[in-house]
């Protein structure tokens, strides 16, 4: 039984570290639209009625703090990115004249 469990621990360790995530990460469904939208709001950290110029705004807020540079990460920049293009694609389009 502790051979099973000490494999079992050892067998999670390598997928975490293989992987980056938990092995039952997997078993769960991937995310709705709503959900992403959800998170991708949660990240900018503005609402469902925000404007397109709103939505800017808060990004290159975002960004300005989380940038590589001062001392952020790229894969904070990455997730701005991504939730900004995500927010960004449900907006209606813009009538050009």
């Amino acid at each position: 039984m502790i051979k099973f469990a000490l494999l079992l621990v050892l067998f999670v360790g390598v997928w975490r570290g293989a992987l980056g995530s938990w092995p039952w990460d997997a078993l769960k469904p991937p995310p709705t639209r709503a959900q992403a939208l959800a998170k991708a709001r949660k990240v900018l950290r503005v609402t469902a009625s925000s404007s397109r110029e709103e939505i800017v705004a808060a990004h290159r807020k975002l960004v300005a703090s989380v940038h590589p540079d001062r001392g952020g990460t790229s894969t904070a920049v990455h997730e701005a990115n991504d939730a900004r293009d995500l927010l960004l694609a449900e907006l209606p389009p813009e009538s050009g004249a």
